[in-house]
């Protein structure tokens, strides 16, 4: 028999269960979640490279375009290196794979567009293989990210969350005895060094005697 209200609505409601994970238990990182973000660094660090190799040519060309251009360029670039880095992060970290496979589908539409043109106009090709392993070699980046964060282990992986920041204590206010008798310790050696050992004039560590005089 119910004896209060919490009672009585414990008796008619349905039972919640919530699952909580151990506080000691760590999560362990999918090999495809580790791949995929490492991709989208590696990719971020990969157009920086590129970009900045490619600028000296840019500027220094004959017929160099237009400042707006070149900032236009130059801003672009930024935002495609921040986006792969930043999803990339936010997959190994558990936050979401949407960025990432927004800038997947992104990089797909603009190569195959690039491949579009390449094939009507003339485009420079700055390295030595054939515009179609060119173009299989860029595809193959966005495409292998998406494989990657649609595997069963990382959706999995992103549908439990953000990994839990475990809170450690600092260790300055937990050894506040030791740090105070290491600092003691340094300062008391420094002092006896500077005592013990003064710098005589005139010696290799006297500024004027680096001083050469012409003749």
């Amino acid at each position: 028999m119910a004896i209060s209200v919490l009672d009585i609505r414990d008796t008619f409601a349905a039972p919640r269960v919530r699952a909580v994970a151990a506080a000691g238990s760590a999560r362990r990182l999918p090999v495809a979640i580790a791949a995929a973000g490492t991709i989208g660094v590696l990719e971020a660090v990969g157009l920086m490279a590129v970009g900045l190799a490619g600028l000296d040519d840019v500027l220094t060309a004959p017929a160099r375009p237009a400042g707006w251009l070149v900032a236009a360029g130059l801003g672009a670039l930024a935002a495609w290196i921040v986006l792969c880095a930043g999803s990339g992060a936010a997959v190994i970290d558990g936050a979401g794979r949407k960025l990432l496979v927004a800038v997947s589908c992104t990089e797909l539409v603009l190569i195959s567009g690039l491949l579009i043109v390449a094939t009507a106009v003339p485009l420079p090709n700055p390295t030595s293989l054939s515009l179609p392993a060119l173009g299989l070699l860029a595809l193959a980046v966005p495409v292998g990210k998406l494989l990657l964060v649609s595997a069963p282990s990382a959706r999995r992986w992103v549908l439990e969350g953000p990994r839990v920041r475990v809170r450690r204590a600092d260790p300055v206010q937990s050894h506040r005895m030791l740090v105070t008798v290491t600092l003691g310790v340094i300062g008391l050696s420094l002092g006896a060094l500077a005592v013990l050992s003064p710098v005589q004039a005139g010696g290799v560590s006297d500024p004027a005697s680096a001083v050469y005089t012409l003749p």
